[in-house]
Formats: C-alpha cells, sequence, structure tokens
C-alpha cells in the first residue's frame, strides 16, 4: 500500500543517530545539545509545588498570565521593549512547536522561505509540510557569515517568510546590529515574516549584545521571536518555551497552536513565572557558559582542530581538516565507535550536504566531562 509520505526523503534525526550510537558505544557524548548536569533545585521544588498546590489541570491556551507577565517584564528589562502579556505572547512545548505554528501559520503551498545553512533540522521539513519552498543560501566556513546583497538576489514576489537564528546553532555564530539593520532594510515594504529563532539569547560571550529582532522597530512589526525554557534553565526535557510577536500575526499563530497542542504543562508554568522574577538566573549564563568555552577550548589547544571560538550557544564548532580528509559524517560515526566522543557532523544541515570537515561539539557539560573529552580529542 502507497501511503504517499509528505516527506519521503527525510531521514532519522542525526540528533537521534548519534546519540544512540554514544549509547551504544558508551562514549563521551558531546553530540546533543543539553547539558549534563541538574538544573536549579530551586527551580525543581517550585514544580512540585505547584503540582501540590492543584495546579495539574489545562492550562490556558496562551499560557497563565503570570508567565506572560514575567516573559513582558523580562523584555522591557533586556531591550527596553514592550510584548503585552495579553495576545502577544503565548507559552509552547518548546521552541520547536513555537516554530512550526509560525510557520505553518503563514507559509502556503508554493511560497518560499529563506533558510541559512547550516540550519537547525526542523526548519525546512515544516516548510515542506506546509507545501512550501525552503531556498537555502549556504553560509561558508570559517565566518559563516550572511551576504546580504545574495540575500536581496534571492527574495521575489513569493518570498514569503525569511528565518535567522541568532546566536547560531551549529555554527557559534552571532549577528550583528548591521546584519538585522541589513534584514529590516530588506524587508520594509514587503509582506515578508520574519521567523527570529533566539532560544540562545542568554548565551552570548565576550562582552557581545544580543541582537534581538525586537531591538529594531520596523523589524518587530513583522517578525515572532521564539525562545526555550528548556535550553535556558538546563530542563530540555521539559519542553517549555514561548513566541512573541504582534498581536495581529499572534492572532493567526494560536489558531495554529490551538490544535496542536492547546496549552503547555501548566505546574511548569507556574513555577517559571515564579522563578524569572529574579532576573539574576538568566542574567549568569552567559559567564557560566563562557567559563565551560573557555576551558574546553583551553584544554584542546594542543590538538591538531582548528577552531575560532564560538561566540555564542553552547557549541563549538571544531574543523578537522588538518586530521583527515574523510566525510565528517562517517568521522563522527568512526569517532564515537573508536575512540568513543560522540559529535554532530555540519554537512547534514548544509546544502546538499556541503562537507567543509567540521564537527560540532556541545561544551554545556561538566568540568569532569570536558576534561574527559579533551583527553580524547588530544589524541585524534
Amino acid at each position: 500500500m502507497n501511503y504517499f509520505s509528505k516527506l519521503p526523503h527525510l531521514k532519522p534525526s542525526i540528533f537521534s543517530v548519534m546519540s544512540a550510537l554514544a549509547q551504544e558505544h558508551d562514549a563521551v557524548n558531546l553530540s546533543q545539545g543539553f547539558p549534563d548536569f541538574k538544573g536549579d533545585q530551586k527551580l525543581i521544588n517550585l514544580v512540585s509545588q505547584a503540582m501540590n498546590e492543584g495546579h495539574n489541570h489545562y492550562a490556558p491556551m496562551s499560557g497563565v498570565f503570570p508567565l506572560r507577565e514575567a516573559i513582558a517584564k523580562k523584555y522591557d528589562l533586556l531591550y527596553g521593549t514592550t510584548y503585552h502579556p495579553d495576545g502577544e505572547i503565548v507559552i509552547t512545548a518548546g521552541a520547536t512547536q513555537a516554530i512550526y505554528a509560525a510557520i505553518t501559520a503563514f507559509v502556503h503551498t508554493n511560497d518560499e522561505v529563506i533558510v541559512f545553512n547550516p540550519a537547525f533540522d526542523c526548519y525546512i521539513p515544516t516548510i515542506e509540510l506546509c507545501g512550501g519552498k525552503a531556498v537555502s543560501i549556504q553560509l561558508k566556513y570559517p565566518d559563516y557569515k550572511i551576504d546580504w546583497e545574495e540575500v536581496k538576489q534571492t527574495i521575489n514576489l513569493k518570498t514569503r517568510m525569511i528565518i535567522i537564528n541568532t546566536p547560531h546553532n551549529p555554527t557559534g555564530t552571532v549577528l550583528s546590529k548591521y546584519d538585522m539593520l541589513q534584514l529590516q532594510e530588506l524587508t520594509l515594504n514587503t509582506n515578508i515574516i520574519v521567523l527570529s529563532d533566539e532560544v540562545y539569547e542568554h548565551i552570548i560571550f565576550d562582552g557581545q549584545q544580543h541582537q534581538s529582532v525586537c531591538l529594531f522597530s520596523n523589524l518587530k512589526k513583522r517578525s515572532f521571536i521564539t525562545a526555550s525554557f528548556g535550553k535556558t534553565f538546563h530542563n530540555t526535557g521539559w519542553k517549555v518555551g514561548y513566541a512573541c510577536a504582534p498581536k495581529e500575526l499572534m492572532h493567526e499563530f494560536l489558531k495554529v497552536h490551538e490544535f496542536t497542542v492547546f496549552s503547555v504543562h501548566h505546574p511548569s508554568q507556574r513555577a517559571l513565572a515564579q522563578y524569572l522574577s529574579e532576573p539574576s538566573h538568566y542574567q549568569e549564563l552567559s559567564e557560566l557558559f563562557q567559563s565551560k568555552r573557555d576551558l574546553f577550548l583551553n584544554l584542546i589547544k594542543a590538538s591538531r582542530f582548528s577552531f575560532k571560538p564560538s561566540k555564542g550557544t553552547y557549541f563549538q564548532a571544531l574543523n578537522f581538516s588538518n586530521i583527515s580528509q574523510e566525510n565528517d559524517y562517517q568521522l563522527a560515526k568512526q569517532l564515537t565507535k573508536v575512540k568513543k566522543i560522540a559529535s554532530i557532523p555540519f554537512s547534514v544541515f548544509n546544502v546538499n550536504n556541503l562537507d567543509e570537515k567540521m564537527l560540532r561539539f556541545c561544551f554545556a557539560k561538566t568540568d569532569e566531562t570536558l576534561v574527559k573529552a579533551a583527553e580524547i580529542l588530544n589524541k585524534v
């Protein structure tokens, strides 16, 4: 029987493949993007407290108001801008569901969506499910900078959306103010929607400032921001995130949200609302992860890998062209099986699986794990 798959060419997620391989071979797992240390016990206790207080039924569709209000206060504190908690903020089942809902709400058959590769693997399948066409612009090693003239030449009357991700997974680069101004100029007086994946907004290094779309008035008018509490507070398995957008955009977003998840885990929302009352919880993240980045890079400075220090996220890209000319996917599997260390190959995120000899390593790990990983990498 032919079921006529809507995604006939989609392969299993590289994250699932590499994590399973790491488990099978008892390898140090620096592949999938999650910390191997525990989140704040205070936050965990607040979830238990919310359960015991009876917050165990459906939350409101947009999320509990105290949490939406706390998010609004965060944007005011960090960026001096406002999203109204009633109509412009929605709590989602992680950032991935927020991305899915935003694309599904606006992308129609034959619409084009500009995606910058290497790109997180949920963007393109969602575009294709909607009947849209992903128009990929390949960013190149070593800087992975956007060529805005190429973007200008790519935009046409079919362009419905542009997806950006800053700080960027997997490269660890960040978009500058110049980049955002270019994006704002190119989308001015168009019907193009911008989807800004900002899940690592609080993890940015070396004194740089996160350039959110909400800082640019004309971009904000046409943009969704998607974010993740799981990434921010080291509890990725909770799958709680949110989206922010102007009310007229969020009105359409909610139509999809209602019939995919409707509402998100209620006690977690109550706990996060209380936890966010102390901004230090997210304001200290850059320092925490920069110290881990610096430790990791210092530990592997004698290795044969080459690299530019990550500017954000908790991922470090390493180039292995001085070590091997093997395909990055094959080398990643070999390193997992033989050397007992797991990473993510870049080519799976690239146009036509472009192989630039790059592997992504997650440094959101205990110091003990990073030391063990570095000992292996120094012998490769």
